[in-house]
């Protein structure tokens, strides 16, 4: 029995998945598809399809499984596009960092017996400092020891949740089942404040009248301090992921000031104790998560028994997987 996984994006999540299943390229059939014909090259030198289509309407027809690797102001019209030609039973798994967003969307479009879970990677610690993007920073084992969060609707059937957690525990990552609105707060900590801070600092120097001579002066400070603005999640409407999550990202922004704008008292009064004080815990703080993020004890805990099947048939009859984490709501 041979499946089919059509993976709509062909980026670093869309391109690594195609990667980590290439393994067992004899049970499933990988389609690829995306809007940048340049990707979809990339994508194929790599080794990480089977087949490649312009066309998504295509691309999904004969899919079991459907991957939305898209960019978040691709997402709403990717629903629209694909859902006429899905087949009844298809299972629709988003990998965007919209998740209430996502599932409102998929709501609006999926058909009757058309199913939609909801993932959110946290990537192998081993590419934490990489600096490349899209399929130039995919991997193969870029799900390796690490967490996915694993979302969706309520009424999702049981089965369509098992087999997104079994294709999580096939690519080499531990699921890990929660609520679509934790997870966006998340996301918000995680991605959307860098981002926003990120896009401030260099805004800021390069506004300055120094910025001339300092752009050639800066080094690796500037550089990775700056650099999520490399990671935005839209191919042109940057800031709809951000939009679309304000009320966490506005609470959290608020803490940011609120931590700045004490820096800047400590500055300002020569508060040098205090200063240092908060510098020194910004600066074990940082440490102690690198090593717990790299050691991820957390996938060595012991798993909690789930009310879930103990696999999807589909995976039980390729490869017998099963097993998941389930978070408490």
């Amino acid at each position: 029995m041979t499946i089919q996984i059509s993976i709509i994006g062909l980026d670093q999540v869309g391109v690594s998945l195609g990667l980590a299943l290439g393994n067992h390229k004899d049970l499933v059939r990988r389609v690829g598809s995306d809007v940048n014909p340049a990707a979809m090259r990339r994508a194929e030198k790599l080794g990480a399809v089977d087949h490649l289509t312009y066309n998504i309407p295509s691309a999904v027809r004969q899919a079991d499984l459907v991957i939305l690797a898209v960019a978040v102001d691709d997402l709403e019209e990717t629903f629209k596009t694909i859902a006429e030609d899905l087949k009844e039973g298809a299972v629709v798994i988003d990998t965007s960092p919209v998740k209430i967003a996502a599932t409102e969307w998929a709501k609006k479009t999926l058909r009757e017996g058309q199913s939609f879970v909801s993932w959110t990677p946290a990537l192998n610690p081993t590419y934490l400092n990489e600096a490349g993007t899209g399929a130039d920073a995919a991997h193969a084992d870029l799900f390796q020891n690490s967490l996915v969060y694993v979302t969706a609707p309520m009424g999702t059937p049981a089965e369509a949740l098992k087999l997104a957690s079994d294709l999580v525990t096939l690519v080499g990552g531990t699921p890990m089942f929660a609520d679509p609105y934790e997870v966006d707060g998340l996301i918000a900590a995680s991605y959307h404040l860098p981002g926003l801070t990120a896009a401030a600092l260099f805004n800021t120097l390069q506004d300055q009248p120094g910025w001339r001579e300092n752009q050639r002066f800066a080094g690796k400070n500037l550089a990775s301090a700056s650099a999520p603005v490399q990671n935005l999640t839209e191919r042109e409407a940057f800031g709809q992921a951000i939009l679309l999550n304000r009320d966490n990202v506005l609470r959290l922004l608020d803490h940011y000031i609120a931590s700045l704008t004490a820096l800047r008292e400590m500055i300002a009064d020569q508060n040098a104790q205090d200063l240092q004080a908060q510098l020194k815990r910004a600066v074990d703080g940082h440490l102690q998560w690198h090593k717990d993020r790299r050691q991820a004890a957390w996938l060595n805990a012991e798993k909690p028994p789930s009310d879930l099947p103990s696999s999807s048939d589909m995976w039980k009859n390729l490869f017998g997987l099963g097993g998941s984490k389930k978070k408490s709501r």
